[in-house]
């Protein structure tokens, strides 16, 4: 029984590791840095005009000019993607969320 089981989640845990992909290097290498950004226009209820360009201005002064606009439209999709099931990767407050949302549209 043992054994089956096992099987049967390893088939699994492949099944569901091929489904995702591999992780992307450049969201890992930025990761803190997008946490800290989009948290930023989250907490600072930043409605899209205001997020793009403190977006825009923070990537300038914080990321190499050989990354930045990658890093930029990371950040912006992220903000366009963010909502109920994924605003906590960010480590932003569910009060702080609902909060921004009304702003943001």
């Amino acid at each position: 029984m043992f054994i089956w089981a096992y099987e049967r989640s390893a088939a699994r845990y492949a099944a569901v590791r091929q489904s995702l992909g591999e992780p992307d290097p450049f969201r890992l290498r930025h990761r803190a840095a997008l946490r800290e950004v989009v948290g930023a226009v989250v907490r600072g209820r930043m409605d899209k005009k205001q997020a793009a360009k403190h977006v825009t201005t923070w990537t300038s002064e914080h990321i190499d000019a050989a990354e930045r606009e990658r890093f930029r439209e990371t950040a912006e999709s992220e903000l366009l993607g963010l909502h109920e099931g994924n605003f906590a990767r960010y480590q932003i407050r569910p009060s702080e969320f609902a909060a921004w949302r009304e702003v943001w549209g």
